[in-house]
């Protein structure tokens, strides 16, 4: 039988742990796919505060998570120009290793996000990590093109369960007060992991070809698969929520369509990702060919560029509590179109440092929207971060793949100012939709 609430006016948060709101008495509050699902009686979870060993294994847990899901979706990125003398394809059709991957990730975000609802956001991560794992272990082995497209697809469609829900789960178990800092720190990982991958494809498919380098990447994924599974702590404030069916789904996704400033951090993710991959998807053989002929090992080396990202992805985190989220968000977009204005030079000093520049105002740019989007939405938040991650890798799959026929037909002047007009777009819409005071720190 529920009893009554008791109020305590005199209730701290216990230290070193997470806060809690004064409810109703009852038991302690339950997990996710790894715990106990959390009762209608139990206190209100305010998540686990900045510094308490819970907060730095979430963080820990999902870096790895990170590692494990980026190495591998973009794990030929750094061995395309290979592939494509390898298989002799195009340009365009290599990079379809990466589109379709990407694709897979994107229609099944959706589907991830309501299966978390059910049996917990910790299980349902664990379920795609591990069938991503195997999958890519079988990459190398496929015996034609298509069959290689056909496994990377189903790779990022398992892979789809870690973005769709990571950020939600990040809002539900870590307090408030610092989801935006811990949201940076989420992406800051997800930039190594990207940067692991590809750093470790590059030198192993120039000396023994692209299937080392797959083979090579998964088993690096397969170590970050197990790290996670050994350091994510039990969920606390998850509730499963209850089957609403197709009406109920549909409800619930049109809800935060039309809400305009999720729209617009859909749209945000939807161009500035798709901008950021044709770039890197490109570049490689813009350098691979005149003037440049530079090798896959030294090309492979242009990803040490994310590390920009670790850093500002966590900078921007920070600097939302002095600036708010909209005035770093535009600070990212405008530092994202002065690097790649520097690309258009043919000093290759000068093209590295302004893709420094550039991968590191997306990466900034990236984790206020990745992180807003759990902030904006009152309820859904799980289907509110799917839609985010659904336009963010449709935007990979389409203008990553359509920026190959730009650079085919019209060189990488044209490429790069196709990317530098999105991100302006992207800016007048930001700027538009997210009005000044409309994104102060906690709300």
């Amino acid at each position: 039988m529920r009893r009554p609430a008791v109020p305590d006016s005199s209730s701290q948060p216990r230290p070193g742990s997470g806060s809690r709101r004064p409810g109703p008495a009852g038991p302690g509050p339950g997990g996710s796919g790894s715990g106990r699902p959390a009762s209608p009686d139990e206190t209100a979870w305010e998540g686990h505060a900045k510094g308490s060993p819970a907060y730095g294994k979430i963080l820990a847990g999902l870096a790895f998570a990170g590692v494990a899901t980026f190495a591998q979706l973009y794990s030929t990125q750094a061995v395309l120009p290979l592939m494509s003398s390898e298989l002799s394809v195009t340009a365009a059709e290599a990079a379809l290793t990466i589109s379709l991957a990407t694709v897979g990730l994107a229609v099944t975000v959706i589907p991830w996000s309501f299966l978390a609802d059910r049996i917990g956001r910790v299980r349902a991560m664990t379920w795609g990590i591990s069938a991503a794992t195997v999958l890519g272990l079988l990459v190398p082995l496929a015996t034609s093109f298509p069959l290689l497209l056909g496994l990377r697809m189903l790779e990022g469609m398992a892979l789809g369960g870690i973005p769709a829900i990571a950020i939600a789960y990040l809002n539900e178990e870590v307090n408030k007060a610092h989801a935006a800092m811990a949201a940076g720190s989420y992406v800051a990982g997800t930039t190594l992991g990207g940067l692991a991958g590809r750093l470790v494809a590059g030198p192993v498919g120039e000396l023994w070809g692209w299937r080392a380098a797959a083979l090579a990447v998964s088993a690096l994924a397969t170590i970050a698969a197990v790290l996670f599974l050994v350091l994510v702590p039990k969920a606390r404030g998850f509730r499963p929520a209850p089957a609403r069916g197709l009406r109920g789904a549909v409800r619930t996704l049109g809800g935060h369509l039309r809400n305009g400033r999720l729209l617009a951090l859909y749209i945000q993710a939807f161009l500035l990702m798709g901008g950021f991959v044709a770039v890197y998807n490109y570049l490689g053989f813009r350098l691979s060919g005149e003037p440049f002929s530079l090798p896959a090992t030294l090309i492979s080396l242009i990803f040490l560029a994310y590390l920009s990202g670790t850093v500002t992805s966590r900078w921007a985190g920070g600097l939302t509590q002095r600036f708010g989220r909209r005035t770093v968000l535009l600070a990212g977009i405008l530092l994202m179109t002065a690097g790649l204005s520097l690309t258009l030079t043919h000093m290759l000093a000068l093209i590295l440092a302004g893709l420094v520049v550039f991968t590191g105002g997306f990466f900034a740019a990236h984790s206020i929207g990745a992180g807003w989007t759990g902030t904006i939405a009152s309820s859904g938040r799980a289907q509110a971060a799917s839609l985010y991650n659904l336009a963010y890798y449709l935007g990979s799959s389409v203008i990553g793949w359509a920026g190959g026929l730009v650079f085919q037909s019209l060189g990488w002047t044209a490429l790069a100012v196709t990317v530098i007009v999105l991100g302006c777009t992207t800016a007048v819409i930001a700027a538009v939709v997210h009005p000044a005071g409309a994104d102060v720190p906690g709300r």
